[in-house]
């Protein structure tokens, strides 16, 4: 097989326009092809362009190489091995702690190589806890154990579903994810647009058909189950060494293997790692609040003539400004034709996420505006970080009525100076409501000077940006962890053997892609450490493969 890269043909091409382009780049007529990644190039929005890559049976593979063309290359073989497979029923159970992204793949893949994890999480399955979070956005009542951000799913569960991401994976574990996302229900189109979303309707049953897979093979769920202690060991080398974790309800599990997946916002699971000498670090992340404009007004800039053309939905954007006081800001999250979602999990503090459908067809595009700030802004240790979000979501909180409303701003008050009075024709998609006031009170000075400066910056490369009745919701905090939880090259704790930080409440990860793939990184690591290297079914491919994300 060959992979062919950029095939370029225009946005209405028919079927057979495919074929021929094919035929002419190989010099003859392809035996077969896969499309691979089908994206656009909307530069022009007059003369949008579809690229595509192609993986091409054709005779004379040799003769086609030989040329040297950057665009002809072998191609790459996908297909997932696992590295160690369970020796018989195991009488010791590796544990996982957390069925967000990350924990659901490292749960799968240890459960397919036999090894029949104990999965935890603190919160309900996705039908209840969907429940529970709509009890906040429709009647104001948060659930401190079930809502956006913990519960079966994690908090990729209630987003957009975006599947696309800018780690390196050198194995193809991302190939792995979206294939069994597909396999769960997700759309096939998964496995080939450049920009893949999956929407939280279609989220909520694939999480459930992926816990019934694990479920069948011998892996256990157990919801509910908040883990507030570890016990710990002195190994045969004197270093520290997991001996089991402790549930909120008293009871203890023993394990030596814990998959510690438990996503952003888990600080009081934090706060106990930190007191068990666990190692961590305070890490960069980025505060602001959530935009909303017409989606209308986004695809007319974006796409022009072709707005509202199905191959390419509603359009989506990605804006950077670095500002004057040396701030870098930048568009996060974007949700096309989605909603603002109230997104806390704690009493008294206020968060906001955005969320689309699949179908992407709500009135109004929102994302996260956001300005880059590092442990140098919060000093005080590891934890810094998480007092740090905690102040500004509880101006929040207060600034938006204490009931769970959000502060809210029209741009034009906002970068007057003004505090907003009114809304205007853009209706904010915030619920359980929003409370016009003055954002600047519930971010640090820096943060809403580097956006006042960068909203004008982006009309010029997005014309509307700035639009007087574009609506501004905060705060948006939880971005990315706070933390990092120090792991060496085989994904251990440096200080506690047994511990395998994950994803992205660990630090090495951000967004639905990229915790899957260091689940599955991660649960190669426990599968190999389990066996103590083998039996191997692969080509011994190391345990750690990417860079650690943020």
């Amino acid at each position: 097989m060959l992979r062919l890269h950029e095939i370029r043909l225009p946005l209405d091409h028919p079927p057979e326009a495919l074929d021929a382009a094919l035929a002419e780049r190989l010099g003859a007529p392809a035996q077969g092809f896969t499309i691979v990644r089908r994206g656009y190039d909307a530069r022009n929005p007059k003369r949008i362009v579809l690229s595509y890559t192609l993986d091409v049976e054709v005779p004379g593979e040799e003769a086609l190489l030989a040329r040297g063309s950057p665009t002809i290359r072998p191609a790459p073989d996908m297909r997932y091995r696992f590295v160690a497979e369970a020796a018989g029923r195991m009488e010791e159970r590796p544990v996982v702690i957390g069925t967000g992204p990350c924990g659901l793949f490292a749960g799968l893949i240890l459960a397919q190589s036999g090894f029949r994890p104990i999965i935890l999480d603190r919160g309900k399955q996705v039908r209840e806890r969907t429940k529970d979070t709509w009890d906040l956005w429709r009647r104001g009542v948060l659930h401190p154990e079930s809502n956006v951000q913990f519960g079966e799913g994690g908090a990729g569960t209630f987003s957009d579903g975006k599947l696309h991401s800018q780690i390196r994976d050198p194995f193809h574990f991302g190939r792995k994810v979206l294939e069994e996302f597909v396999k769960a229900g997700a759309p096939e189109e998964i496995l080939y647009v450049s920009k893949p979303h999956i929407g939280t309707f279609r989220l909520v049953q694939m999480v459930e058909a992926m816990r019934e897979t694990i479920e069948g093979l011998g892996g256990e769920y157990r919801f509910g189950q908040r883990v507030d202690g570890l016990e710990i060991e002195a190994g045969s080398d004197g270093a520290r060494r997991l001996a089991g974790v402790v549930l909120h309800t008293g009871e203890r599990i023993a394990t030596r293997h814990a998959v510690l997946a438990i996503g952003h916002s888990a600080r009081d699971t934090f706060a106990m790692l930190h007191e068990r000498g666990v190692a961590m670090t305070a890490k960069p992340f980025s505060i602001g609040v959530r935009i909303e404009h017409p989606q209308s007004l986004i695809d007319r800039q974006r796409f022009g003539p072709h707005a509202g053309h199905p191959l390419l939905g509603a359009a989506d954007y990605r804006l950077v400004h670095h500002a004057s006081n040396g701030r870098s800001v930048y568009s996060f999250c974007m949700c096309p034709g989605g909603t603002v979602v109230a997104a806390a999990s704690e009493a008294g503090r206020l968060v906001t996420n955005g969320m689309s459908q699949y179908s992407r067809n709500e009135r109004n595009a929102n994302a996260g505006i956001v300005v880059g700030i590092t442990p140098e802004d919060y000093p005080g240790g590891p934890l810094a970080g998480v007092a740090f979000q905690r102040h500004w979501e509880e101006r929040a909180f207060v600034a938006g009525g204490s009931s769970y409303a959000a502060p809210a701003q029209r741009v034009g008050d906002f970068l007057a100076g003004r505090a907003s009075t009114h809304l205007g024709d853009v209706a904010p998609s915030y619920r359980p409501g929003v409370t016009p006031t003055d954002l600047s009170t519930c971010l640090p000075d820096f943060v809403a000077e580097a956006i006042r400066e960068a909203l004008p910056a982006f009309d010029r490369d997005l014309p509307g940006f700035a639009l007087a009745d574009a609506v501004m919701t905060g705060v948006e905090t939880r971005t990315s962890s706070p933390v990092r939880i120090e792991r060496g090259e085989d994904c251990q704790s440096l200080s506690l053997r047994g511990l395998f930080p994950a994803g992205e409440g660990a630090g090495y990860a951000g967004g639905i892609l990229s915790a899957g793939v260091d689940g599955i990184r991660v649960a190669e690591a426990v599968a190999l450490a389990m066996t103590d290297g083998g039996p191997v079914r692969s080509s011994g491919r190391p345990a750690e493969s990417s860079v650690p994300y943020g």
